[in-house]
C-alpha cells in the first residue's frame, strides 16, 4: 500500500469515527427535548456536522480503496557503488588503532584511512573476531 493511500485511509477513518461520535451526541441531546424547537441546535451542532464527517470519511476511505497499489522498485545496484567487503583478505587497522579487523568488519569497512595490519601487535576486534582469543 502506497503512502498516500494509508493517508487517505487512516484520515477517513479519523472522520467517519468523529462523524459517528458527533452523530451519537446530536441523537443524545435530541433525545432529551420534547419540542422541536429546543432540538434544533443539537441537529446544527452535532447531528448535521457528524453526517457530514460520516461522509467525507467514507469518501477517504473510498478514493483510498481505488488507488493504484505499485510494487516497490528492486534497488539495482549502480555502476558507481563499491562491491560489498569480503572477509578473504588481509587484516587490517586504522592508522594509530590498537586492534585487528576483518575486510568485512563495520568499523573498517568501506574507510579510505584503514591500511594493512601487517605484523602490528595488535589486539583482535570484539565485533568481528579475526582470530580465537
Amino acid at each position: 500500500m502506497a503512502p498516500t493511500s494509508r493517508i487517505l485511509l487512516w484520515s477517513g477513518l479519523a472522520a467517519a469515527a468523529g462523524g459517528a461520535v458527533l452523530c451519537a451526541l446530536g441523537w443524545y441531546g435530541i433525545s432529551g427535548e420534547r419540542f422541536a424547537e429546543r432540538q434544533l441546535p443539537y441537529l446544527a451542532s452535532c447531528t448535521v456536522p457528524g453526517a457530514a464527517l460520516l461522509v467525507a470519511g467514507a469518501v477517504l476511505a473510498g478514493a483510498a480503496a481505488l488507488l493504484p497499489v505499485r510494487p516497490p522498485r528492486p534497488r539495482l545496484p549502480g555502476p558507481q557503488e563499491p562491491p560489498p567487503p569480503s572477509s578473504d583478505g588481509p587484516l587490517l587497522r586504522v592508522p594509530a588503532g590498537t586492534l585487528a579487523h576483518r575486510p568485512d568488519c563495520p568499523l573498517v569497512a568501506g574507510k579510505a584511512e584503514a591500511v594493512e595490519a601487517g605484523d602490528a601487535e595488535l589486539a583482535p576486534c570484539p565485533v568481528c573476531e579475526p582470530w580465537p582469543p
